[in-house]
């Protein structure tokens, strides 16, 4: 029975949930780890004393009850409290009965997921300050001025995966700190039913011992207009600031935009750092599906990754989706991985308009774009504006058409390919440490594939 206790355990749980609402287990029950099981005695993992608390004085009989039935009429419970520095000692009740252990260990669940590292996030201009200021608050945590760091973007660019990555690597560099992950909605439901059970002390005793608090999707705060939640919060994130520790922060807008907040609160949101996570562009995307196909040991041809990158252009995890499919369909088909196969796949994906561009047509859409005439474009003038027009059409007709640097700098004002290669790197460089010609980049790499 040693070897299946953690399938014993699912079949408590199995009880358990028959017997409670979904709520109730899903704030109680499912955040379980059954850690050990020996002699007759079981032990499972609970986050906190507050969590054992609440357990032993509302769910004990059902607790007695279920493991009698499922592991044996003489089976012991013991709790294994992850974060209690004061507890300690081991209490024995009768068989039958639960006992419990109170000792402190040194392990606390920071419910991060250990894919989401920074060895799998791929840098690029769309991400490059963030992750760059997560990189910093990881090695001192409390002690940069990025305190809060508040990440905000659409959905899908990232901003759970960098969020994680800074956890993790906080946790492997200071193996003392407690750091916790939690979505804004999983505190939402903790603090309801400590409202309710009258626990509401010690569910913030629980957050103030935390060192680095990453809430993910904070937006969700402002939904319904969460009062009491947000009082919570905002104690919670004083004590924690007060006291040198690390805030960390995703939502899909940024502070000025969010709405039904107090404003109290969301001053405190831009104490620190407001970093914005974009879509990744089309070099970036290129990056992420390598990781991708490399992480899972598959191969697929340099155009399929091209054509994927190219035509799924709104979030990384579209871009996962892409290459799940591409695999899923070549596999249960026996079809080989090639860009017709790619072409169907992403077809199903989003709506694919086939466009042949020409460094002529890219040179008239960046000109109606910056509303320059085109004489203007092919002339020698040095103006920033003309300069930088020329170097995004030459950027843009390297990555879209099939011609050479020479084709391409006859064109476009009879420059040579020298002088297009220096374009691109221009542009490339600028998409880094530019965030509005970064923008304005993107917004013309929309317009060429719309």
């Amino acid at each position: 029975m040693t070897q299946d206790f953690k399938q014993l355990w699912k079949e408590c749980l199995k009880v358990i949930s028959d017997n409670v609402d979904q709520t109730c287990y899903d704030t109680w029950f499912a955040p379980i780890v059954p850690f050990k099981y020996e002699k007759e005695v079981l032990t499972i993992q609970v986050p906190s004393r507050f969590f054992y608390e609440y357990l032993d004085s509302k769910f004990s009989e059902l607790m007695r009850v279920t493991l009698s039935c499922v592991f044996g009429p003489n089976t012991y419970l013991k709790y294994r409290v992850v974060v209690d520095s004061e507890a300690n000692g081991t209490m024995d009740e009768p068989a039958g009965k639960v006992a419990v252990s109170k000792k402190a260990v040194s392990e606390f669940d920071s419910h991060l997921n250990a894919e989401y590292d920074f060895d799998n996030f791929i840098e690029g201009a769309c991400n490059k300050l963030p992750r760059t200021a997560g990189i910093n608050i990881a090695s001192q945590p409390g002690k940069t001025a990025f305190n809060p760091l508040f990440i905000y973007g659409k959905s899908g660019v990232g901003k759970t995966h960098l969020a994680n990555a800074i956890g993790l690597k906080t946790k492997e560099l200071h193996p003392q700190k407690k750091v916790l992950y939690v979505s804004a909605n999983l505190f939402q439901l903790q603090y309801t039913e400590a409202l309710r059970t009258g626990h509401a002390n010690e569910f913030l005793n629980f957050y103030q011992m935390v060192d680095v608090l990453i809430v993910d999707d904070v937006h969700e705060f402002g939904e319904g207009k969460k009062q009491a939640t947000q009082n919570a919060f905002f104690s919670i994130f004083n004590y924690l600031h007060q006291m040198g520790k690390q805030l960390i922060f995703t939502c899909d807008k940024k502070p000025a935009e969010l709405e039904g907040f107090e404003p109290r609160l969301l001053s405190r949101f831009q104490w620190g750092l407001t970093a914005e996570m974009t879509s990744p562009d089309v070099e970036t995307r290129k990056s992420i599906l390598r990781q991708l196909v490399a992480k899972d040991g598959l191969s697929i041809p340099a155009n399929v990754i091209d054509y994927l990158a190219e035509h799924i252009t709104e979030n990384v995890r579209s871009l996962e989706g892409a290459v799940i499919s591409l695999i899923a369909q070549s596999t249960i088909n026996q079809r080989p991985v090639n860009l017709e196969l790619a072409k169907q796949v992403v077809g199903n994906l989003v709506h694919v308009t086939e466009k042949q561009h020409t460094v002529l047509s890219i040179r008239d859409v960046v000109c109606d774009y910056f509303k320059i005439p085109v004489e203007s474009l092919l002339s020698s003038s040095r103006k920033r504006e003309i300069v930088q027009a020329r170097q995004i059409a030459m950027y843009f007709s390297k990555q879209l058409t099939k011609d050479s640097l020479t084709t391409i700098g006859t064109t476009i004002g009879n420059r040579n390919h020298a002088t297009v290669l220096h374009a691109c790197k221009t542009v490339k460089d600028l998409i880094d440490t530019d965030k509005y010609f970064r923008s304005n980049v993107e917004d013309i790499e929309r317009k060429l594939k719309s």
